[in-house]
């Protein structure tokens, strides 16, 4: 109704407008302050620029590190001739897999009938839980505690609870369509927090606390306490490829698959489990995925075991790739957050301790909420020095699809708490949310609250370049000034600074591998353990393997990621996929350097193809293994206390100016200036692209 009388409101701005300038009516019959009300949003031509460290260049090396590289595979996406998984041409005698879904939040299931289903042309078969033993059933990232097919009992709507193969993909949506499934429901439904905390539904073993000092004698002593909260709601990935998987059969007992995932170890693992063969004869490979941001590091199971199980037991390829809707309602989104805290401070706006409550909606299973929380405890006082710290974290188990990975990982949630923290003290002692800021930033060699020693924080650099590149305080008086002369449009300008740990929460997935083959016409091929999302690390990787072996980057290829290239690989996840595979990369060019040394030695004007040549000839290996573990992490109070959490962190400072339209809640982001610290980047066009983007 006011949204209705707002633009009513509006029409009215407009024509008086118009009557004015026409002479029909006075020009000060609407005051000057109310006319800007009748105007719209228009998007304005962009401007951008993007500055980054210039790397000097020397003819006669062929180092490509430093310099913006063209990412590998732009060329062929923005034409359209990138193949992806779903780009795979029919195989002969293939089936379409499609799913048949929950319909109940929580239920039991009284009845499954396929026999309509089944009783169509070209329907090969129909799988369930029925199909499984119950170990071969339960699957997961970590715990397993889901399910391939529910089992008597669905926990949230669009929980998978079938499976049907046919000819085609419209028969086999036909198909699912008819599997009829009967109900009894079941009670409580629980959809948000707040009912979690109700119920007291929260995961085994939460909430889990992490202290540090002594926050009950520091509320005792404090000038100031404020108590308040905060929610963040969910946010879905949008990846423009959605979940897909081919399986096809090698022999009676090999099973190759074709899965968009960012995790294709774990493919290869849980697929093992289900159709219970070993690893060995499991094959997963990933070409290029259209996009993840963390959707696809565990939840790409939910296609592929499915699919594997059809083509296994029937003994034909099957693929399946999600519909956008389908792929919307069952594969999970960014963590909802509450965060309930009480800051104890001083006069000036410094704080002396916090004391917070994280609670995020994991969904129905645990699937990686356990990590998410974590990192959101270890995130939540972003770039302030907190001396007096009690964070406790639950993980609320509700009846919605299991919520996942998503770029930043709890992380992004965590900061969204500082921020508020930080605007609340600045708003009750009367001073500048900057002037807080600044008080109360991290130095370096300060400790956090997981003790971990910050050994260079730049962030007091990455504030003051930010404040100058963006001209805030010229903006802010322009902003001042153009808020008082119009009534219904309003403009703010607002600072963000970010602190991001770089590693694995989970201490064994912070490994990586890399086989390097040089063939005797002197090309390189490269595998790594990393899988192309789109972000640009093949380009990463082909500068590291071309300035480890002094060649030109042409020489170099990349064909995919695969299991039976590169084994027990890890997820390409948490922002470590160039770190950790870039030096595995290096340790296998090392290997080979080594071993090419003597015939560079005897042949000093050679060529790179007459060494390898001679190499060949002289029957020296031209394959070698690389491997990389980040040193000294992997914190723990009790039995590790030496160790750090983080390898090290990236900062950034970022500063908006947005305009809203008061009657319609309509509004704009006019600027934004980032400034980034991610020490020397190996490809700035690519570091400066995935910024941009994730912006």
């Amino acid at each position: 109704r006011a949204l209705v009388v707002s633009l009513f409101f509006k029409s009215f701005l407009a024509i008086s407008r118009k009557l004015c300038d026409a002479g029909i009516m006075p020009p000060d019959a609407v005051p000057k302050a109310e006319l800007s009300g009748a105007d719209v949003f228009h998007t304005p031509a962009l401007r951008s620029a993007q500055l980054f460290e210039r790397v000097a260049s020397d003819q006669a090396s062929h180092d490509p590190i430093g310099k913006p590289k063209v990412h590998a595979a732009a060329l062929k996406q923005a034409t359209g001739e990138a193949i992806y998984t779903d780009d795979i041409p029919r195989m002969a005698g293939e089936l379409y897999l499609a799913l048949v879904l929950s319909t109940k939040a929580h239920a039991k299931i009284t009845k499954l009938d396929a026999s309509e289903a089944l009783a169509l042309d070209g329907v090969e078969g129909f799988f369930s839980a029925k199909d499984l033993t119950q170990h071969e059933n339960e699957v997961g990232p970590v715990f397993h505690d889901e399910y391939v097919f529910a089992n008597d009992e669905v926990h949230c709507y669009g929980q998978i609870i079938g499976a049907i193969a046919a000819a085609n993909q419209t028969l086999a949506q036909r198909a699912a369509r008819l599997v009829r499934v009967e109900y009894e429901e079941l009670q409580p439904v629980i959809v948000t927090i707040e009912q979690a905390i109700e119920h007291k539904s929260y995961f085994p073993d939460y909430p889990r606390y992490v202290t540090k000092g002594d926050v009950v004698q520091a509320f005792a002593e404090a000038a100031h306490i404020y108590e308040g909260s905060c929610r963040m709601g969910g946010q879905e990935h949008f990846y423009l490829e959605t979940h897909v998987a081919l399986a096809v059969p090698r022999d009676r007992d090999e099973l190759e698959l074709f899965c968009s995932t960012q995790h294709p170890t774990e493919v290869q693992k849980l697929v093992a489990h289900v159709v219970g063969l070993p690893a060995n004869r499991v094959v997963c490979r990933a070409k290029r995925l259209g996009g993840g941001f963390g959707g696809k590091e565990s939840r790409g199971m939910m296609v592929a075991l499915p699919v594997a199980l059809a083509a296994y037991r029937l003994q034909r390829p099957v693929r399946c790739m999600l519909d956008r809707d389908e792929d919307m309602l069952i594969t999970g989104t960014r963590h909802p957050f509450l965060f309930k805290y009480k800051v104890a401070f001083t006069q000036e706006g410094l704080i002396t301790a916090c004391e917070i409550e994280c609670y995020n909606n994991a969904g129905w299973s645990m699937d990686l909420s356990f990590s998410v929380v974590e990192r959101a405890m270890y995130h939540f006082e972003n770039c302030y020095r907190i001396p007096n710290v009690r964070v406790g974290g639950w993980v609320c188990k509700t009846n919605l699809p299991s919520n996942t990975a998503f770029r930043g990982f709890g992380g992004p949630q965590g900061m969204f708490a500082g921020e508020h923290i930080i605007r609340d003290v600045a708003r009750i002692v009367g001073r500048s949310e900057l002037d807080v800021m600044q008080l109360n930033f991290y130095k370096t060699g300060d400790y956090t609250h997981y003790h971990q020693q910050l050994e260079r924080f730049p962030i007091e650099r990455c504030f003051e370049d930010c404040l100058k590149q963006s001209r805030f305080y010229e903006k802010q008086a322009e902003i001042e000034s153009f808020n008082r002369e119009n009534r219904w449009r309003k403009r703010g300008i607002a600072l963000v600074p970010t602190k991001y740990g770089i590693a694995f929460g989970v201490m064994h997935l912070n490994q990586a591998g890399a086989l390097i083959n040089i063939y005797s016409d002197g090309s390189v091929l490269l595998s790594h353990g990393g899988v192309e999302i789109g972000q640009g690390l093949n380009t990463k990787m082909l500068q590291c393997a071309a300035r480890a072996l002094d060649i030109p980057i042409e020489l170099i290829h990349i064909s995919e990621t695969a299991t039976n290239k590169v084994p027990n690989t890890s997820p390409t996840a948490a922002s470590v996929g160039s770190d950790l595979n870039g030096m595995a990369v290096i340790d296998a060019c090392e290997k080979l350097n080594k071993r090419l040394a003597p015939i560079k030695e005897a042949l000093p004007e050679g060529t790179w193809q007459e060494w390898i040549n001679k190499a060949y000839f002289d029957r020296v290996s031209l394959s070698a293994t690389g491997f990389h573990a980040i040193p000294d992490i992997g914190y723990h109070p009790e039995t590790n206390p030496n160790a750090r959490t983080y390898s090290y962190y990236t900062n950034g400072v970022g500063v908006s100016v947005v305009e809203i339209d008061c009657l319609t809640g309509d509004h704009q982001v006019l600027s934004t200036d980032i400034v980034m610290d991610i020490g020397s980047s190996i490809n700035p066009a690519i570091d400066i692209g995935q910024i941009e983007g994730a912006f």
